[in-house]
């Protein structure tokens, strides 16, 4: 098993009682609703940065449209247009 370390809290009274009452109906403690709560924060923000890279990555290459390039003449030609 991995090694856990112990950390202090500080919220409401209020705050705590709900959070007893949300873990016991669960049938967990309060520090394992905190601890699944922390590792989803964690493993949404490892996500983000993930999609976050490929996202700039693919935006640093340019996007190929298909096509023709077409050359300056044949862009200036105003026969086409009409």
């Amino acid at each position: 098993m991995a090694t856990k370390h112990n950390i202090t809290l500080a919220i409401e009274p209020g705050l705590l009682k709900k959070a007893r009452a949300v873990a016991a109906r669960r049938g967990r403690s309060v520090s394992a609703l905190l601890a699944d709560e922390l590792r989803g924060l964690v493993a949404e923000d490892a996500q983000y940065a993930k999609a976050r890279k490929r996202a700039l990555s693919l935006l640093s290459s340019p996007l190929s449209l298909g096509g023709v390039p077409l050359a300056r003449e044949e862009l200036h030609e105003r026969r086409r247009l009409r």
